[in-house]
Parts: C-alpha cells; sequence; structure tokens
C-alpha cells in the first residue's frame, strides 16, 4: 500500500501503572487481549494484539534493586489470526494460541525468563511441560539499561510478535540518574518496527514462501519478513516536534527480520551515550549505525542549531536497493517548539566505567557454528551447531565461571545472536574463506580478528554476526542456574530451528553431571 508519510504525529507510550508499589517491590497486571488500533491517518483501524490493548504494550518503568512482579494474563482468542504452520516444533496437537512473556536482556530466574515451552493459553487452561508460575518475578539488580517485553512462544513468536505482543521495559540507577543528560519530556522511546497492510487495513503476514512447491505444508513458515512500511511507536512514518535543544532517544529495532542502517538527512551526529546493557564507557559520535532485530541504542540528538527545520531519520538501503522501496525513511523531527526553558543538559564525554572480562579465567571457549540445511519439504532449516531445538543440551556453563563464545556463521548472511540471563563483551570478528570452507571444512582466515566498533563496547545481550566471520563474545554466567535459550533474532529463523538450550549449573553438581 502507497501511504503518505509523515501526516501523524509519533505517538508517546503509555507508562504502565502499577497495582501496588513500595520503594523495594511492585506489582503489575497486564492482560494480552485483541484490540483495533488505528496506525495512519488513511488506514482502517487494525486489528492487533497488545499488552493492555495497546500497541506497543506499555512501559514498564522501574529503578535498580527494585523487584518487579507481574502477571502476564492472556485474555486474547483461541484461534490465530495470522497463518500458522503446525508442521514445525511437533506443534500438531498443541493450541493454536499460546503465550509466555520474555522480558529481553533481564538477569532473571529460569522460572520468569519466557521459556518457549513455558507457554500458556486464555486463562492459564492450558499450559507448556516447562511452565511453573503465573506471576513473573524481575529482581532489577542489574545496571539501569533499556529492556524490552514480548512474545517467545515456541514456534510462533514470529506472529505473536508481528500481531503486536511487544512492549519497553526501563530500569534506572543512580549512575545513569546523576548525569546531566535529557531527562523527563526531554528523553523518548521509539520503538522500530516493519508491518505490510491489505486494503482493509488489516496486517498482512505471507501464508507461504515465494515460490512454494505443491508439497509444502500451507500455512508454510517462511525463511524471512521484510514489511513495505515502516512504523515507530505503532504509527506510520510518523513525525515528532521537537524544540531546538537535546533530546535523548532510546531507540529498539522490535522488527522480525529487518535490520536498519540509520542516518540523519541533516548530517548531525548521533552522541551514542548506551547500548543493550545501559551506558557505554564514553560517548561515541556517529554519522550513522546499524541495528539489527533486538538491539537498543540510546543516544541524544542535539536540534539546537536547527531551529524551524525540518530533519528525516533516514534507512539507507545500499546501492542495489529497488527505487520503490519506501523503507528508506523512518520519521521526521519537526523543530517547530519553541524553547520552554534554557537547555542546561550536556553530552558527557565520560559516562560509566565498564570493567573488562577479559581480565577474567577464561573456563571454557565454545566454538560454535550457525548452519544452514533444508528440512524434508525443501524449506530453508537454520541451525545452531547443525543441532535441533529437540536435541540434548550441550552448552552447560558452571555458574560464575567465564566462557568465550566464537560463532563461526557458514551461512550466507547475518544473523543478530541473543543469549538469555547475561550481557556479554563482544572481543573481535574475524573473517574466512567462506567458500573454501564448504570444500573441505577447514577455517582459512582471509584477514587479521578486527576489534569491536566503538559503540558495540559496552555490555550487550545480542550481537550481529556477519556471514564468513567468527564472532567472538565473552561473558561470566550467573547470576542464577537452570535452563536458558540462546537463539537468532531473527524471530523467522528463531522459530525454525535456530534455538538451542542451554543450562547453567552449579559446580557442586558437576560430578552428579558427569
Amino acid at each position: 500500500m502507497n501511504l503518505m508519510k509523515f501526516v501523524d504525529q509519533l505517538p508517546l507510550m503509555n507508562t504502565a501503572k502499577p497495582e501496588r508499589k513500595s520503594k523495594k517491590e511492585s506489582y503489575y497486571e497486564i492482560q494480552m487481549e485483541e484490540f483495533y488500533q488505528k496506525l495512519h491517518r488513511d488506514l482502517q483501524p487494525t486489528r492487533l494484539w497488545g499488552y493492555n490493548r495497546q500497541f506497543p504494550g506499555p512501559i514498564i518503568d522501574v529503578n535498580q534493586g527494585e523487584c518487579t512482579q507481574v502477571k502476564w494474563t492472556n485474555n486474547l482468542p483461541n484461534t490465530h489470526f495470522l497463518p500458522v504452520d503446525r508442521s514445525i516444533h511437533h506443534v500438531t496437537h498443541q493450541p493454536e494460541v499460546r503465550t509466555v512473556v520474555h522480558l529481553h536482556g533481564s538477569e532473571t530466574r529460569p522460572s520468569s525468563d519466557g521459556y518457549p515451552e513455558a507457554w500458556f493459553t486464555r486463562g492459564f487452561k492450558e499450559v507448556g511441560p516447562s511452565f511453573e508460575r503465573k506471576i513473573y518475578e524481575y529482581p532489577n539488580h542489574q545496571r539501569g539499561s533499556t529492556l524490552w517485553y514480548h512474545d517467545h512462544a515456541m514456534g510462533i513468536t514470529r506472529l505473536n510478535v508481528y500481531a503486536g505482543l511487544a512492549g519497553m521495559y526501563i530500569l534506572r540507577d543512580e549512575k545513569e540518574n546523576s548525569l546531566n543528560i535529557p531527562k523527563g519530556d526531554y528523553e523518548i522511546p521509539l520503538m522500530i518496527m516493519d508491518r505490510s497492510f491489505n486494503e482493509d487495513g488489516s496486517l498482512f503476514y505471507p501464508d507461504q514462501p515465494n515460490n512454494a512447491s505443491e508439497n509444502i505444508p500451507n500455512p508454510s513458515i517462511i525463511p524471512a519478513f521484510l514489511g513495505d512500511t515502516i512504523l515507530v511507536n505503532g504509527k506510520v512514518w510518523p513525525y515528532l516536534e521537537v524544540e531546538p535543544r537535546k533530546y535523548r532517544f532510546r531507540l529498539l529495532n522490535a522488527s522480525n527480520t529487518r535490520a536498519y542502517q540509520l542516518y540523519l538527512d541533516s548530517g548531525q551526529s548521533f552522541h551514542q551515550i548506551g547500548s543493550d546493557g545501559g551506558l557505554l564507557q564514553k560517548t561515541v559520535h556517529l554519522k550513522n549505525f546499524a541495528i539489527e532485530p533486538a538491539e537498543r541504542i540510546d543516544f541524544i540528538l542535539d536540534f539546537s542549531k536547527y531551529e524551524g527545520e525540518t530533519i528525516t531519520l533516514k534507512n539507507n538501503l545500499g546501492p542495489n536497493a529497488n527505487p520503490d522501496d519506501s523503507t528508506d525513511e523512518v520519521m521526521q523531527f519537526k523543530v517547530i517548539l519553541p524553547l520552554q526553558r534554557e537547555d542546561k543538559a550536556v553530552i558527557p564525554k565520560y559516562l560509566s566505567h565498564i570493567p573488562s572480562l577479559e581480565q577474567n579465567e577464561v573456563k571454557t571457549i565454545r566454538n560454535l557454528k550457525l548452519t544452514g540445511s533444508t528440512d524434508k519439504y525443501g524449506r530453508p532449516l537454520l541451525l545452531l551447531n547443525n543441532k535441533a531445538w529437540s536435541a540434548p543440551v550441550t552448552e552447560k556453563p558452571c555458574l560464575g565461571s567465564t566462557e568465550t563464545w566464537s560463532l563461526i556463521n557458514i551461512t550466507g548472511f547475518t544473523h543478530p545472536i541473543h543469549i538469555h540471563l547475561i550481557q556479554f563483551q563482544v572481543l573481535d570478528r574475524r573473517p574466512f574463506d567462506l567458500d573454501l570452507y564448504n570444500q573441505d571444512g577447514q577455517i582459512v582466515y582471509t584477514g587479521p580478528a578486527i576489534r569491536p566498533k566503538d559503540n558495540e563496547r559496552g555490555w550487550k545481550d545480542t550481537i550481529a554476526v556477519p556471514s564468513a566471520q567468527i564472532t567472538r563474545v565473552i561473558a561470566r554466567f550467573g547470576p542464577y542456574t537452570g535452563n536458558y535459550v540462546w537463539h537468532c533474532h531473527i524471530l523467522e529463523h528463531e522459530d525454525y530451528d535456530m534455538m538451542r538450550p542451554f543450562m547453567v549449573i552449579d559446580p557442586k553438581d558437576l560430578n552428579d553431571d558427569k
């Protein structure tokens, strides 16, 4: 559909109100429900699923050390309005609509992490084999950061998130609060996602891959999804009116598959202050940046020299882009509001201390391949270390131990890899000859190891792992033991079958495990 750009104002996401709250804890009740919402001036209201009937869901805004409990309730219909493939993950006899919530980036006990098989149906009538509790608990002991919550149900995450089940979670700490950076009305979360629409305003999602053969299941999972329309905070190509001053933006890529290469047509810099796991060590000044699905970029923009101007946030589609592709633009900033008061916020040089994990004793080095094959229908089947989800657990880090994971991408494209429970640090990436590897299975490097970009040197929970490169990350596993998962955050890949369990074990149990 050809929808006019920049005719709707950017919505500011609502903040969830707790049922009860004290200094040390807060309790929320959040319902998943079906509803209709107008996403563009010229679109009929769109059928969506959302947390508290909102798309995106409400922001949960909490402080470090404030134990947060959330009762997530499924009030959704029993049938899905998007195409459910029953041929994957042995879900033939499972309920069609099942949900479970993962707080992405949170250091949380397994019972509250949103394990894919801990799903539940409407009113908890049916639950998955790993379901343990109705009320999730988030300790919030970690440093301040921009997290997000989204559905994580086995085999249908791509559909549930596409239907609208995603929201932001902001964790604040004293270090961040002490900085003289834009706050209050001048701190704005931005959730970017792509969608496609039918003429009647309903969401379009393919029920089969392009050029599907006759024997393929119908509906069938597709290998990737790129929508033709960009939404920010639930509006199609919106605009934001701003004052000529500094603003802080917490930006999340909540798209299923799409990565973005963002820049401003004014030529001004993004002053990045944070990534997935909170503040960087030093502010990084960027003219453009890449952001993969599930990554977060926290930055300051200074509009003080642009009074009266309109600035467009652009997406660089590259030299081979289709000239008819409208996704080269994201939103606009209109610097037309009068300055309410003097702007005393600053862009700090130094932000926080990040101790390097490279000083730790590394207990285990794991070489983990990102591989591609086909299933019995000839569909792409992407795997981690050539193992399906259902294979026995092979990664069992000890509680408190430091490990290096070498992610060896032998597929033809980048995968954003997310590891639950932990925030890690990126060590380096090193290119190798993929053609040669495909011939004889040997890794022959074609260049030196390259240290991560400046804006990747903070704490991360999701990282771009490019094709024909080995991306090394280092992490300390904890603070909890139990079952977690790691996976590609392209949701179509995660659902089939690019996700694996891992288990954090207590060293005392090592003898029992052997």
